[in-house]
């Protein structure tokens, strides 16, 4: 069960962020579910920063999919350039970044990385 509302992800998001209350509520409880998943076994993190996890990674979400900020705009001609790389994970928003200083134990940014596996290869000269 989610942990926050959508009057708790507004309050911490750009105030020209427009995206309707329907969809920041599918956002929340796709975080939620991360965030479930992600600290099922956790121990060391409290409930209230469980809270604050979900609530600063809804906003990045949000920010990275449905109200993405800009760098650079211009009319003429009409060019956006976006804040942040694809590929950044949570270091493309301030939101993500966020939610990197908030998890002491460091999982978040584990997350969606491949786990890599080596072999050793026998030695054949003897």
């Amino acid at each position: 069960m989610a942990r926050v509302t959508y009057a708790d992800v507004m309050d911490i998001m750009d105030s020209d962020c427009l995206v309707p209350e329907s969809k920041v509520t599918v956002m929340i409880t796709a975080a939620s579910a991360v965030i479930d998943k992600i600290f099922a076994e956790d121990t060391v993190i409290t409930e209230e920063l469980l809270t604050e996890l979900e609530r600063w990674f809804t906003a990045h979400m949000i920010a990275s999919t449905l109200s993405r900020s800009t760098s650079k705009e211009r009319l003429g001609d009409a060019e956006v350039t976006f804040t942040g790389k694809w590929g950044e994970m949570l270091k493309s928003t301030p939101y993500g970044q966020m939610v990197l200083t908030l998890d002491i134990t460091g999982r978040m940014a584990k997350s969606g990385k491949t786990a890599v596996t080596l072999f050793a290869i026998p030695n054949f000269e003897d």
